[in-house]
């Protein structure tokens, strides 16, 4: 068997709200933004994959660009991810922009956070 990319999802994520740099939020959104708007009907009518359980064959490697690499949960980013083999790659990337800071929404700084994924799905053949 030998793995064959199926299909590669871009998306962006802006977490409005920084909080001490960390990027998870955005980057959650970002990786949901990318799969959200896709229905993989390949996976079932061309590589007979039709049971949730079969689904765990498929592997998805997310990479991440993100303005602070070193400020991420990367075991809640990877849940945001519902079915395959998972990896995770982050480089640094992103954009920080300057919004405003709400204090009554916990915000601790006038940080917006923009992360970009690439969501890789493969499938062994």
């Amino acid at each position: 068997m030998s793995k064959k990319r199926f299909v590669v999802e871009i998306g962006f994520g802006v977490d409005q709200h920084g909080h001490e740099n960390d990027c998870t939020n955005a980057s959650i959104k970002a990786i949901k933004n990318a799969i959200s708007n896709n229905c993989l009907t390949g996976l079932i009518e061309i590589c007979d994959l039709r049971e949730p359980k079969e689904l765990l064959k498929m592997n998805v490697d997310v990479k991440l660009g993100v303005p602070y690499p070193e400020n991420l949960n990367k075991k809640k980013i990877l849940k945001a991810i519902p079915f395959g083999e998972k990896s995770l790659e982050v480089v640094k990337g992103g954009l920080v922009a300057t919004g405003i800071q709400i204090k009554e929404l916990g915000d601790t700084s006038d940080k917006m956070i923009i992360c970009n994924a690439a969501v890789t799905v493969s499938i062994d053949l």
